[in-house]
């Protein structure tokens, strides 16, 4: 253990010496008061990781030292000492707050440990702090600030879930920060230490996220000069994230679903399977159930990744906590102005805001805010320059084109299908949600132009 201080508390000098020879043999930094008084001023003035002492001690004894020590910090643990006939007085002093105690007459090694213990137990609770503080810090930086209930239950999940090993499905539209929990969980786990590694589903063609999950020998195909690990033994030992899952093709459902069954990965272009330990985390903005009826995703995946559900409220069903962000969000954007005039919101403003329906969530409110300080000419941001910001920019209406190129209705409905899929890059989720369909009749119009 790395070297730690004590605090040596008895009214009996010899026995000050002694433990304080033994301990500093130890290689712990040791200070000593004889008596209860003499301690609690100490402490007071030289804080230490540890207390040990004394519980029978004339005027002040050990239970007053307890509560001396606890009400200067009560995260310092304190290890008390007693006489056999005094335990159940010692056990009282646990109910009160000691760490633990030892009986007289005592081996030193077994002060010691108790000591050891007793220092690396606070470390841990002050490491884990210092974590859930930064969590609290990361949280707010992406918009979860606020008292709605949403806000606070989504707190207490991200402690609860991250505790566990369990695949998580984390299920939420577009801006309400799906990663940002993903990645919370990861930290606040027993894996923390170990790689966080993010897999866009629908970025990438099917055979190259296939090289990209589970990786390829050397020549395993044209163009494969070098052999890849691939992400799946990048995130050994953490947390593997897949980001909006939905998007995985069918093929790659089936081995993605082996990997978590069996833990075994097999690289493209070699036999040989390799064992990983990696949680897995994934994320979708679509109904993953519905696309199972659809039979556009294997049920037995849905079932081996919806282990632990976790839904992301939008930002409609918490307007308490627009207010706040707005705040937040508007400290951020004048942050990076180089204009040091401080802008603030009418209450007008505020309350197109809050009666917004922002289909963009968070992340959509962070972007008008920052558009807003960034454009405005006064120091307070009217009703009217948030209506402009909110309203979508179109320099002509797109029918009167159609309407004169005399294209028939089955045409107009085909073409702008085709136009949705382009913009939305293939992803059919976010094609079906702009059209306002199921994503199930994309994948069926589909299976028809191919019979054609």
């Amino acid at each position: 253990m790395p070297s730690a201080s004590v605090l040596v508390v008895d009214d009996s000098a010899e026995m000050v010496s002694t433990l304080a020879r033994y301990l500093g043999d130890h290689g712990w930094e040791v200070y000593t008061a004889l008596g209860g008084k003499e301690a609690i001023e100490r402490f007071a003035r030289e804080p230490v990781d540890v207390v040990l002492t004394d519980l029978r001690m004339k005027g002040t004894d050990g239970i007053d030292v307890l509560e001396g020590i606890r009400q200067a910090d009560e995260h310092t643990p304190v290890v008390l000492m007693t006489a056999f006939g005094s335990v159940e007085s010692a056990v009282d002093a646990i109910q009160r707050g000691a760490y633990h105690y030892v009986t007289k007459p005592f081996k030193m090694a077994t002060v010691r440990v108790f000591l050891e213990r007793a220092v690396s137990d606070r470390r841990s609770r002050t490491q884990n702090r210092e974590l859930r503080a930064t969590l609290r810090e990361r949280l707010g930086a992406h918009g979860f600030i606020g008292t709605s209930p949403a806000v606070r239950d989504l707190a207490g999940l991200v402690d609860r879930v991250a505790r566990t090993t369990s695949p998580v499905l984390i299920a939420g539209e577009t801006g309400t920060g799906k990663e940002l929990i993903a990645h919370a969980i990861h930290i606040e786990s027993e894996r923390r230490e170990k790689p966080f590694v993010t897999v866009a589903c629908a970025a990438l063609p099917e055979a190259v996220l296939e090289s990209e999950l589970f990786g390829h020998a050397s020549g395993a195909f044209t163009g494969a000069t070098q052999a890849r690990r691939g992400l799946f033994v990048e995130a050994d030992g953490g947390t593997i994230f897949l980001d909006e899952v939905a998007d995985l093709p069918l093929p790659l459902q089936g081995k993605l679903l082996r990997v978590l069954e069996s833990g075994e990965i097999r690289t493209i272009g070699d036999d040989t399977p390799r064992t990983v330990d990696v949680r897995c985390i994934a994320s979708t903005r679509t109904d993953l159930a519905a696309l199972v009826r659809a039979r556009a995703f294997r049920e037995d995946l849905f079932f081996r990744l919806d282990v632990i559900p976790v839904r992301m409220a939008p930002l409609r069903e918490r307007r308490e906590d627009i207010p706040l962000l707005v705040d937040h969000f508007l400290a951020r954007a004048q942050a990076r102005a180089k204009d040091s005039t401080r802008r603030h919101l009418s209450p007008h403003a505020i309350r197109v805001i809050e009666a917004h329906p922002w289909p963009g969530n968070v992340r959509e409110l962070e972007n008008v805010i920052h558009r807003l300080v960034v454009t405005a000419t006064q120091t307070e941001i009217g009703e009217e320059a948030v209506l402009a910001a909110l309203t979508p920019l179109t320099l002509h209406d797109p029918t009167e084109t159609l309407a004169a190129a005399h294209l028939t209705l089955a045409d107009v409905e085909e073409r702008y299908v085709d136009a949705v899929l382009r913009q939305s890059r293939g992803n059919k989720a976010d094609a079906a949600a702009i059209l306002g369909i199921d994503v199930s009749t994309i994948y069926r119009r589909q299976g028809r132009n191919r019979r054609r």
